[in-house]
């Protein structure tokens, strides 16, 4: 339920922001980072909410048993990495963006972001090899 609460949110917040919305930038891109920075908010607040195991049974369920605990070692090892490192993970090699479009959803540099993919891969290396 909170991910669908921060989406929620995120679409308020570009909704009201329309005319803000420069189009030097990808409509995506602009979008993703408004997404980001409300993930980051609830992230940082401290309101969050355990999840009980009925209600995640109710989420699993739908998969069968193979399926679920088929990439589990990669999402426990995304689950150790830091934030930053993570999110430009995800963006990269789940979304498809490119290191230019990270660096205008997060606000980093797009060095920043080469180095935070480098040390995410690193340790990702690291964590799945044990």
């Amino acid at each position: 339920m909170e991910a669908e609460d921060i989406a929620q949110e995120a679409m308020i917040k570009a909704y009201v922001a329309l005319d803000r919305f420069m189009e030097q930038a990808k409509f995506s891109t602009w979008l993703f980072k408004i997404a980001y920075n409300t993930f980051l908010d609830h992230q940082r607040s401290p309101k969050r909410r355990e999840v009980d195991l009925e209600t995640a049974a109710q989420f699993a369920g739908t998969f069968s048993a193979d399926e679920s605990f088929q990439y589990q070692d990669l999402y426990e090892a995304l689950g150790t990495l830091p934030s930053k490192e993570k999110s430009a993970i995800l963006l990269y090699y789940l979304n498809g963006y490119s290191v230019k479009e990270i660096s205008k959803i997060t606000g980093n540099s797009q060095l920043a972001v080469k180095k935070q993919l480098s040390r995410g891969r690193d340790k990702l290396r690291k964590t799945l090899k044990q």
